[in-house]
């Protein structure tokens, strides 16, 4: 065949691969840190540098699919911000997959799916007041956003950082908390229901913090992340409208049972939403629409 025979030949045109969005990636345990009673911080990496890379563009606000070899899978939070080297999720045991993330040592593997959700847009803040509401592990999803803020301090106003919990044993990541609170130009305040003979900080449900002396909570050109118990979500939000927060500046993130992370399974969806593809991430004003309580 000659050469103007061969140029003139029809190849077949050979479709680029698909990503199976179901099939997880191999992660591996770093380290393990005790937090709170039953509840764990677990450092990991990818096994594949490559996906080490690729997963470290996810939001804050975003979520992940964990999956355990046979056992299960079940959503978490991503509290680690990505301008943050280490990747880790923080999960409490409930249940069987939980439980057996819990028995894992370093070294031990496991997977990971995600990034999911739409994330908190952090950019559309840019030179606004942040208000961090937290009661419970509430602040475990709020973390991303606030490490991000704190790493870019010059693209915000006024941060403040409120976290309630049930007794001061009960308080998530202190070592942080207290390293917040010495940062310059961020006000930190915690509380709890319950003190014990070594607590001297502030008694009381976490929307008490914002009736002490001496706090002042911006209004105008302020974002308001709400994350917590429905109790505690109820009365905070009803704490904000108040105070004179427009419902769209009020934001929080929802948890439901998201078994696919992509909206086709169906068991995350409230009226005409799939938390796992419009949220989990919504204002205020969404939430209302959602024709369901948190």
């Amino acid at each position: 065949m000659n050469s103007s025979a061969i140029e003139n030949v029809t190849r077949p045109i050979v479709p680029e691969p698909i990503e199976n969005v179901y099939l997880p990636k191999v992660a591996v345990l770093d380290r393990v840190v005790d937090e709170i009673h039953e509840l764990k911080t677990f450092c990991w990496h990818f096994e594949d540098p490559a996906e080490q890379r690729a997963f470290k563009r996810f939001r804050p606000g975003q979520f992940a699919q964990v999956s355990l070899f046979g056992v299960g899978e079940f959503p978490t939070s991503l509290p680690p911000s990505p301008t943050e080297d280490e990747t880790f999720f923080t999960v409490r045991q409930v249940g069987s997959c939980t439980s057996a993330l819990h028995q894992l040592k370093a070294g031990d593997k496991f997977a990971i799916r995600g990034p999911y959700g739409n994330g908190f847009p952090m950019e559309e803040y840019y030179g606004k007041n942040l208000v961090f509401v937290a009661g419970g592990i509430g602040l475990i999803p709020l973390r991303s956003a606030i490490v991000y803020a704190l790493a870019h301090r010059d693209k915000f106003q006024r941060i403040q950082i409120f976290h309630g919990a049930k007794t001061p044993k009960e308080l998530m990541y202190v070592p942080k908390l207290l390293e917040w609170e010495r940062t310059p130009g961020v006000d930190c305040h915690m509380t709890v229901d319950r003190a014990g003979a070594d607590w001297t900080g502030n008694v009381g449900v976490v929307g008490s913090l914002f009736k002490k002396p001496g706090v002042e909570v911006p209004v105008d050109n302020t974002i308001a992340f709400v994350c917590g118990p429905p109790i505690m979500f109820r009365f905070v939000i009803k704490d904000l409208l108040g105070m004179g927060f427009q419902e769209r500046n009020i934001v929080s993130t929802l948890e439901r049972y998201m078994k696919c992370g992509v909206g086709k399974c169906g068991h995350c969806c409230i009226g005409v939403a799939y938390v796992c593809v419009d949220g989990p991430v919504f204002t205020y004003e969404q939430i209302k629409k959602l024709g369901e309580d948190i």
